[in-house]
């Protein structure tokens, strides 16, 4: 940011100079700092823009020109300001390719065009983004922000070391994204000066590119949700493919600690998911068939209650090897 803006100084002082060394100094110079001011002012807002509703602007500004020129006779009240005629062909062709851009920008999003994914800092460190595109549930392209590489670059660089762990992995996440063919990971240079938060940021992104943001941010997603922009929730998904118990049925499971409430044992299926046993603190580190009782689905994922009847169910004694790895 500071390099541009040391950029934009350099073009400022450089016209004024041109504008002093003019026959009429003061005017000259006012008169280039006035242009310089407009194109400074003009470059950064047209940074923040679409590539496809600039070109569309610019195609625009092209065709206004010509058909400014192709006009036969000057109605008499603009005889003395004919330059006003290609400024006002020439807007009026900038305003119609932006919104024509925009139109097309629509019409491709309302089919089924692949559209742009941007990831956020917490998917990537998180990891489980790149099975999702190894089994082909994403497509690309995948859009990773230059500010995002800078927040995960820090948390790399953590005197921490748990942080710093979890931005290396993300880094490697990164390594594996780029090394998979037909994905099409992006990194982009587009960025917000006027917006300091990355969650905000990465949503400006979502707009202007009319693309989804990929996340497990629960906040971010619900502010992307109130904004208008899509959002790929990875939690969601691991939630939503989650087994499909219903109670009454039987299920078997490893009793790993003690629950809160008495006589309750804990156990943990692969997801993740807890399942709370009434009647199984006494078969902690074994492996016992429960019946389901309950089903809860929280905004956290899902909890199953179940209840262990030993007069029903045998008991399972696991091997030395599962007692030695309690939580495989």
């Amino acid at each position: 940011m500071s390099g541009r803006w040391l950029i934009r100084g350099v073009f400022l002082l450089g016209m004024a100079a041109l504008g002093w060394k003019q026959s009429f100094p003061w005017e000259s110079l006012s008169t280039a700092i006035a242009i310089a001011l407009i194109f400074v002012f003009a470059e950064h807002r047209l940074r923040h823009q679409s590539p496809l509703r600039l070109v569309g602007g610019a195609v625009g500004i092209l065709v206004g020109l010509l058909a400014a020129r192709l006009l036969p006779v000057v109605p008499p009240p603009l005889e003395g300001l004919t330059w006003l005629i290609p400024m006002a062909f020439g807007y009026g062709g900038l305003m119609l390719g932006a919104d024509a851009a925009d139109s097309f920008t629509g019409a491709t999003r309302a089919g089924n065009t692949v559209i742009a994914k941007i990831l956020d800092t917490s998917v990537i460190i998180d990891g489980r983004i790149a099975d999702i595109c190894e089994a082909k549930f994403i497509e690309g392209p995948l859009v990773i922000p230059q500010f995002v590489l800078r927040e995960l670059q820090m948390v790399a660089d953590s005197g921490d070391s748990l942080k710093r762990n979890r931005g290396r992995r993300g880094l490697d996440i990164l390594q594996r994204l780029q090394k998979m063919p037909d994905l099409g990971v992006q990194v982009t240079d587009q960025d917000f000066p006027q917006v300091r938060d990355v969650d905000m940021k990465l949503i400006e992104l979502a707009r202007l590119l009319n693309g989804k943001v990929v996340t497990n941010d629960f906040n971010l997603n619900k502010v992307a949700q109130v904004r208008g922009v899509a959002v790929l929730n990875i939690n969601e998904l691991a939630n939503a493919l989650r087994p499909v118990v219903l109670p009454g049925e039987m299920m078997r499971v490893f009793i790993l600690k003690e629950g809160k409430e008495h006589n309750q044992g804990v156990a943990y299926l692969d997801d993740g998911t807890m399942v709370v046993v009434d009647n199984a603190r006494r078969q902690i580190s074994k492996t016992i068939d429960v019946t389901v009782t309950s089903v809860l689905q929280t905004t956290a994922g899902k909890m199953i209650f179940g209840k262990y009847d030993e007069r029903q169910h045998a008991v399972y004694e696991p091997k030395a090897a599962e007692r030695a790895a309690p939580g495989a």
